[in-house]
């Protein structure tokens, strides 16, 4: 199983470029970060890594149709494509925070991931794109300077009827916070499209959005993964069943702007839930844990790859040096 990184998405293009080349030595396979609606510009910010690395790949984690259209996302890539020589990748989703932040209200998002990827893979070949979609169209786009192998183009899938359309067009899916028995249930339907489609599933691609803190304590840890919890979609309802009791759940559900406010001050501190709860929800939906514990989280990334992941994104956080080395150390050599 290929292992990403998922970056910061407000570093600076050198501090980007300077932990991508780490992570290229490290040997891991990607770097992502966040398309977020007030953070550096995702394709731009890759240029100085792409033109400092040879092997790795790179992309921005999800960028929507609503907010930019197909036909100037294909420009932004394809640009960024070439820089990196056919290293770039992308995920198309159908909303998320810009969208929200835009005040736009996606609609027939299935179909509109559609269309877009479709379009993007055509620009990809570097001939003429004319594209009547039912909801996007391209009058004419040319860009006949594209010289470099195709990008990897993904589609944001988390819901059966996304999960169930995206294998018939785009390259690979992404999922997020997803434990590994939903995985497992999000792989069959997968499957079950690309048996339909006469695609292989044995060569399409599935990778997971991931949580990923492992410092040198267990403290330390929980500590960090408490803090971000309320961006974890595990946190909200059906996929918080995953990983609390149904009377826990209900609990965390009443309480979920106390989750906002943790966040928001950057502090660990959950009012009116019980740590107990806490510290369960953070160790089920995250790798949470110290040096001591990094075996245990070491296997529950191999039950991701029996579950049918080829690929996890660990976002990280603080000492993004150290946990890169870590990777490349213990991770990377376990799940070659």
């Amino acid at each position: 199983m290929r292992i990403d990184v998922i970056l910061e998405s407000n570093n600076a293009p050198e501090r980007v470029a300077e932990l991508g080349v780490m992570a290229e030595r490290a040997g891991l396979g990607g770097v992502w970060v966040s398309n977020m609606n007030d953070a550096r510009d995702p394709f731009i910010n890759f240029v100085p890594l792409a033109m400092q690395t040879s092997r790795i790949r790179m992309g921005p984690i999800a960028v929507s149709p609503f907010e930019l259209h197909p036909m100037k996302m294909a420009g932004s890539l394809l640009t960024l494509n070439e820089v990196a020589k056919g290293r770039a990748q992308i995920v198309v989703g159908a909303g998320g925070g810009t969208v929200n932040a835009m005040g736009l209200k996606p609609v027939r998002v299935v179909r509109a991931v559609r269309e877009c990827v479709e379009i993007l893979r055509v620009a990809a070949t570097g001939k003429p794109v004319r594209y009547q979609g039912e909801l996007f169209k391209v009058g004419w786009y040319n860009p006949s300077w594209v010289r470099s192998p195709p990008p990897a183009i993904y589609a944001g899938a988390n819901g059966p009827q996304m999960l169930k359309a995206a294998p018939r067009y785009a390259d690979g899916v992404m999922v997020s916070d997803f434990v590994v028995d939903h995985v497992r249930r999000a792989r069959a339907i997968v499957d079950g499209t690309l048996a339909e489609a006469g695609r292989d599933p044995a060569t399409f691609p599935m990778n997971n959005f991931w949580a990923w803190h492992v410092k040198d304590t267990r403290e330390a840890a929980e500590r960090e993964a408490r803090i971000w919890l309320t961006v974890r979609g595990t946190l909200y309802p059906p996929y918080i069943n995953e990983v609390l009791d149904p009377d826990e759940a209900e609990l965390v559900n009443r309480n979920i702007q106390a989750f906002i406010r943790a966040y928001n001050a950057k502090t660990d501190v959950i009012e009116g839930v019980p740590a107990e709860i806490v510290t369960k929800l953070a160790r089920g939906c995250t790798s949470a844990c110290g040096l001591d514990g990094l075996d245990a989280e070491i296997e529950r990334l191999r039950g991701f790859a029996r579950a049918g992941l080829t690929e996890i994104a660990l976002r990280i956080y603080d000492e993004p040096e150290k946990t890169i080395r870590l990777l490349g150390e213990r991770v990377v050599p376990a799940l070659a």
